[in-house]
C-alpha cells in the first residue's frame, strides 16, 4: 500500500471511530499532533498517557482537598457538640492545610489569574465579587480555628463553642462556594480566553505549585489529609454507605 493511501486510510479510521466513540477522539488527536505538545503535571518534555491536567481540572482537584477538610471539620463539630475529645493536632493540621494550600495558594491563583480576566471580559462579575468577599471571610474564620486548635481551648467550654461556630460557618459557606465555582465559574473560562492562553494558564499553575510545595505538591496534600482522616476514624469510605 502506498504511503499516501496508508495516510488517508488512517485519517478515515480516526474520523470514523471518533464519530462512533467520543472517548477515542483524544487518542486520534494525540497521534496526529505528536507526544511533545501535551502538557503533563510533572513538567516532563514527553507526555505520558493520562497525565494531562487542564487549569480547570487543577483547581477542581484542589477543591477535592478542600471538600475532604470540610468533612474533617464536620466530624470535629460533631465531637464538639457531643462533648467528645478532638486531637488538637488533627484540627490544627487541617486548618494549616486550609491556610497554606487553599487560602494562600489556591485562592491566590483564582484572585490573581482568573478573577481579573472575568472582570476584563465583564462576565460573571457579580459572582466574582461574592467569591472574593467569601475568600476574605474564610481567612477570618481560619484565624479563629487556628487560635482555638489547642488542648487548652478544647478543654474550655466557651472556647469550644466559639470554635464550633467558626467551623460551622466555614463549612456552610465553602460547600456552595466551591460548587458554584466548579459548575459556573470554571466552565466559563473557555469563553473568555483563547485556547493558547488557557494552556498557558495551566503552565502558570504548575509553576506556582512547584514553587510553593515542590514536586507532587497536590499528592502530598492528599496524603496529609488522609493521615488526619485516619486519626479521626473517618478514612474508611465504607462507613458512609447507608445500611439497610
Amino acid at each position: 500500500m502506498s504511503e499516501s493511501r496508508a495516510s488517508s486510510r488512517r485519517a478515515f479510521i480516526c474520523t470514523t471511530v471518533a464519530m462512533g466513540s467520543g472517548a477515542l477522539i483524544g487518542g486520534c488527536a494525540m497521534n496526529a499532533r505528536g507526544k511533545g505538545e501535551s502538557r503533563t503535571r510533572s513538567g516532563d518534555e514527553e507526555s505520558k498517557p493520562g497525565e494531562d491536567v487542564s487549569p480547570a481540572e487543577d483547581l477542581m482537584r484542589e477543591h477535592g482537598v478542600l471538600k475532604r477538610i470540610l468533612l474533617i471539620y464536620g466530624e470535629c463539630v460533631r465531637r464538639l457538640d457531643s462533648a467528645e475529645d478532638i486531637p488538637p493536632t488533627a484540627l490544627a493540621e487541617s486548618a494549616g492545610i486550609i491556610r497554606s494550600f487553599i487560602e494562600d495558594y489556591h485562592e491566590k491563583l483564582e484572585e490573581n489569574f482568573l478573577f481579573p480576566r472575568y472582570r476584563k471580559a465583564n462576565k460573571l462579575v457579580d459572582l466574582v465579587d461574592v467569591l472574593v468577599e467569601q475568600h476574605q471571610a474564610g481567612r477570618r474564620l481560619t484565624d479563629t480555628t487556628l487560635r482555638f486548635a489547642n488542648l487548652r481551648a478544647l478543654k474550655t467550654p466557651d472556647d469550644r463553642q466559639r470554635l464550633a461556630i467558626s467551623l460551622r460557618q466555614f463549612v456552610r459557606m465553602y460547600s456552595p462556594h466551591e460548587a458554584r465555582e466548579d459548575t459556573v465559574l470554571f466552565p466559563a473560562l473557555h469563553e473568555i480566553v483563547a485556547p493558547s492562553e488557557y494552556d498557558a494558564l495551566g503552565e502558570d499553575f504548575e509553576k506556582k505549585e512547584r514553587e510553593s510545595f515542590g514536586e507532587e505538591g497536590f499528592e502530598k496534600m492528599v496524603d496529609r489529609v488522609a493521615t488526619i482522616e485516619k486519626s479521626l476514624g473517618i478514612y474508611d469510605l465504607r462507613q458512609f454507605t447507608p445500611r439497610e
